[in-house]
């Protein structure tokens, strides 16, 4: 009972996962080559590799004579490897370093890539972030542009507030007077960012202000504000989906990461 207890920790395990990848991507690909090893041994796994990546490319089975120049370009790469790794070409280059380290992610990558969340993943990641994917609230309201000057904005609310007609308060200005239903990234995207919200934040139904947006001072009456709804899952799936496998790569690569660093001991010399 231990045992199998033991063998399902492991299995959840992301270093296991991690290591399990690796071992069957060099089973298939053939292993790291051993640069003291004089025999190049050339498997058929390899063979089908590179009939497969040229039939990718070229839609078509290469020739026999196609195959040996694989092959022979495959010994060549292999014999220049050994000896470059011989002669240390290998140590303290950058590019080489990065490359490793790539390599390295995608194995944890492909593990997360590989997964299929269920219903129950995607919906329980859709109440967590509904911020996220909610549709973007609606306001339809009437403004008027009077300048840059706060104070005369106030001077000008003021008057409105006393039933002067706002006709003969606005100044020209190359923006709507009155907009209804707009949703509020096209509200901001007219007068500037935040001016939506500063405007879902004013009381309904009367002239009230001065908003501020990227021209000047604005008096503002807000007639009805449609808040933003969460959509169902079948609306949002796949953005869904999406955003949940880029955040399991992420937490996958980390949790990988963690458990190889654990097992070093690190000293940082400042100057």
């Amino acid at each position: 009972m231990m045992l199998i207890e033991l063998a399902k920790r492991l299995v959840r395990e992301p270093l296991v996962h991690f290591l399990a990848a690796g071992a069957l991507i060099f089973a298939v690909w053939g292993g790291g080559s051993d640069v003291a090893d004089r025999t190049i041994t050339v498997t058929e796994a390899q063979v089908g590799g590179l009939t497969g990546q040229w039939e990718q490319q070229w839609h078509r089975q290469p020739t026999p004579a196609e195959v040996d120049g694989l092959i022979r370009d495959l010994i060549k790469d292999e014999v220049y490897y050994r000896e470059a790794v011989r002669m240390g070409l290998d140590k303290d280059d950058i590019i080489i370093r990065r490359r490793m380290r790539s390599k390295m992610e995608f194995l944890v990558a492909a593990q997360a890539e590989n997964e299929v969340p269920g219903d129950a993943a995607l919906q329980s990641w859709l109440d967590t972030h509904r911020r996220d994917y909610a549709t973007a609230p609606a306001l339809s309201f009437d403004q008027i542009y009077v300048g840059s000057d706060p104070e005369h904005a106030r001077l000008a609310l003021a008057q409105l507030n006393k039933g002067v007609d706002p006709a003969t308060l606005a100044q020209t200005l190359s923006v709507p007077s009155k907009l209804d239903d707009a949703p509020s990234g096209d509200i901001d995207r007219q007068f500037g960012d935040g001016f939506a919200k500063a405007l879902a934040a004013l009381p309904p139904g009367r002239w009230a202000g001065p908003v501020t947006s990227g021209f000047g001072q604005h008096l503002v009456r807000l007639r009805k504000l449609t808040p933003g709804a969460v959509p169902p899952l079948a609306s949002v799936r796949k953005a869904v989906e999406n955003d949940w496998r880029e955040a399991n790569r992420v937490a996958r690569e980390n949790a990988a990461y963690q458990a190889l660093l654990d097992g070093y001991t690190i000293r940082i010399a400042k100057p």
